[in-house]
């Protein structure tokens, strides 16, 4: 697909797998920011982008527009050394001054004032992107500017440190805000509270393994590389803080240890979690932990990773025909958004040019692409701290991500199922396929009907994690929700066991509590009838027979329309339900039907017996899975 600028040619001698260098980096970085400054207003202090508003308007869209791309051109600017031949930090000098004139006035250009987030809180968080653009590019941009002008930026960021954040990773926008603040000698007690306080709740909601709760409940996604891992590590590493850096990038190297895994061959990230527009931002945790050391990974993997995730989108339709990064996926895909997403959201996905800090001479930029994680084995992997089961495929490049621990219900809420949310409440997601939207069938999904009501899953309980030789486990239970009607059954409950092994997903689910007459329905991955892919889903126990395929008209962010396979049985009392599910991108070495050879139930459990003789034993009473392999590996 074409851009609208050039490129530099491919270099497949020192980047073999993408063909990307440093220069393609900036050359994509000037290119996203010349087409976002077509839309500037006259005093430069607002890009208002075309497209849909946001729920917090226009005005803070045009903030917005402003700070995410002035991210890119800190980065831009920074990693040249300050060298900026296109003139970036001069549009951006002029737009400070004329948006902080006169804040919250309703003219052309005065930026909205930051409030408490649940009155104006949007601009608190392009509040951090406006910091962190100054800090990077201060030698050249913040020295430069009248005093007078100066001043007038402090008071509107301090904004940020007087005001109450969302109470998750916003609390990093004001930490960002006083750490630019005092690395300009502009510190004092406001700003020293306003980062103990994010650093104080950091812990809490540090869970190990570099996995940060994204607040008080179990919302893992990617917020937890693009935020919470790299505000702090980030301002160590500007701050030249030794011992903030060694204990904060300890966590960054934790954590890539597991997230390198969760990008496919094609250098898609998983599509996983909220806010998925912003695309390439996926890459920043990886580039970090490059720039400052603290990664597991080697500079010709991390480059691979990086340069595969932006030209992944790069080269799918990510940017309109006038260089705009689009509200979407590959192109516009509204059931990917959220309400808070405006026509500058995307913008974020500057984030993952913070490789640029990297100079030229970098390891980084220098070393020979190596192999992503997926293309060197197949491997699954247990999580514990998020609950979470990677299960990636070398022969056909997928990462499949079984969620048996992340949600989107802050702990203080009920469980609605009119929030529904299939970026969380889905038992499984992909790097090749999205979930459908919430009014079609839902993928990857078991629920009960009762009185003819469809449940969803809302609030996910963790059961445990674990794995073995070349298989891996996780388990959650959850309580079905209804729409219309009563909202929930009451002593009803579903416990889910997901087992991978090669490219299956044996599926176990023990429903509690049904009332007579109620149904269970099971579905598979959504694919399109055009992609190169295949979608089993076949039922071993507990499931009458025949699976059907059905529509969901709306798609997915990958497909304009997709159809997906479901089972369907009978459920009342306590019953068993066992399934064996397959996404794959090449021929299946046995077809699921024949996979496995028999399912023996038991007082607290199954026992499924592989067609190589291997055997995996789930248990309820506590949830557990025992594996022993057989003499046949083929089927491994």
């Amino acid at each position: 697909m074409s851009i609208p600028f050039e490129l530099p040619p491919e270099d497949r001698a020192s980047s073999s797998y993408t063909g990307y260098t440093r220069a393609h980096w900036e050359a994509v970085a000037d290119g996203l920011l010349w087409a976002a400054w077509r839309w500037s207003t006259p005093g430069r202090a607002l890009l208002d982008l075309p497209g849909r508003p946001s729920r917090s308007g226009v005005r803070s869209d045009g903030l917005e527009g402003f700070a995410r791309t002035f991210l890119a051109a800190g980065f831009r600017v920074a990693g040249a050394g300050g060298a900026d031949p296109r003139g970036w930090l001069d549009r951006y000098a002029e737009g400070l001054a004329a948006g902080t004139l006169t804040p919250g006035r309703e003219d052309t250009e005065s930026w909205p004032v930051i409030l408490d987030h649940d009155v104006q809180g949007q601009p608190m968080v392009e509040s951090a992107s406006v910091a962190l653009g100054l800090r990077l590019t201060a030698p050249w941009l913040w020295k430069h500017l009248d005093s007078g002008v100066q001043d007038r930026v402090e008071e509107w960021l301090r904004g940020a440190l007087r005001h109450v954040p969302a109470p998750n990773n916003w609390y990093l926008f004001p930490y960002t805000v006083a750490g630019f603040l005092e690395s300009v000698g502009r510190g004092d007690a406001e700003t020293a509270a306003a980062r103990e306080r994010a650093l104080e709740l950091m812990e809490g909601w540090y869970r190990g393994e570099g996995w940060y709760a994204d607040g008080d409940g179990r919302a893992f996604d990617h917020y937890n590389g693009w935020t919470l891992h790299l505000y702090p590590v980030l301002d160590a590493h500007l701050g030249g803080d030794t011992d903030a850096l060694a204990r904060y990038g300890d966590r960054l190297r934790a954590h890539l240890d597991g997230f390198a895994l969760m990008f496919g061959a094609d250098g898609a990230p998983l599509h996983f979690g909220r806010s998925l527009t912003y695309r390439f931002a996926a890459s920043a945790a990886v580039g970090l932990g490059a720039l400052t050391g603290h990664t597991p990974l080697t500079p010709g993997a991390s480059r691979r990773l990086v340069s595969g995730s932006l030209r992944y989108f790069v080269d799918r339709g990510a940017l309109t025909d006038e260089g705009l990064l689009s509200l979407g996926w590959y192109g516009p895909h509204e059931a990917t958004l959220q309400e808070y997403s405006g026509p500058a959201s995307p913008y974020w996905a500057s984030k993952a040019f913070v490789s640029l800090l990297a100079p030229a001479e970098h390891p980084l930029w220098t070393a020979a692409e190596e192999p992503a994680p997926v293309e060197q084995a197949d491997r699954v992997l247990a999580l514990t701290a998020p609950g979470l089961l990677v299960q990636a495929t070398r022969g056909d490049g997928i990462v499949r991500l079984h969620n048996h621990g992340s949600d989107h219900v802050r702990p203080h809420e009920g469980e609605s199922a009119a929030e529904d949310d299939p970026h969380y409440g889905r038992q499984a997601y992909s790097t090749r396929t999205g979930p459908t939207a919430r009014q079609n069938v839902a993928d990857n999904h078991l629920s009960v009907e009762v009185n003819g009501r469809s449940s969803v899953r809302r609030r996910v309980r963790p059961l445990g994690v674990g794995q073995g030789d070349g298989w891996g486990w996780a388990a959650s239970w959850h309580r079905p929700v209804f729409r219309g009607g009563p909202p929930m059954v009451p002593g009803l409950r579903v416990e889910s066991v997901t087992v991978a092994r090669g490219p299956y997903e044996l599926r176990v689910h023990r429903v509690v509590g049904a009332p007579p007459g109620a149904r269970v329905t099971h579905t598979g991955w959504a694919t399109g009838p055009e992609e190169s892919l295949t979608s089993t889903l076949h039922g071993l126990y507990g499931w009458e027979p025949g699976t059907e395929t059905v529509r969901a008209p709306q798609g997915t962010a990958y497909v304009p329309w997709a159809e997906l396979p479901r089972l369907s049985g009978a459920a009342g009392g306590t019953s068993v339900h066992v399934g064996l599910a397959a996404l794959t991108g090449e021929p299946v070495v046995a077809p699921a039907a024949a996979a496995v050879t028999e399912v023996v139930p038991g007082e607290d459990g199954v026992e499924v017996v592989w067609a190589d003789g291997a055997r995996t034993r789930v248990s309820f009473g506590p949830v557990g899975v025992t594996h022993t392999e057989g003499q046949d590996l083929s089927l491994r």
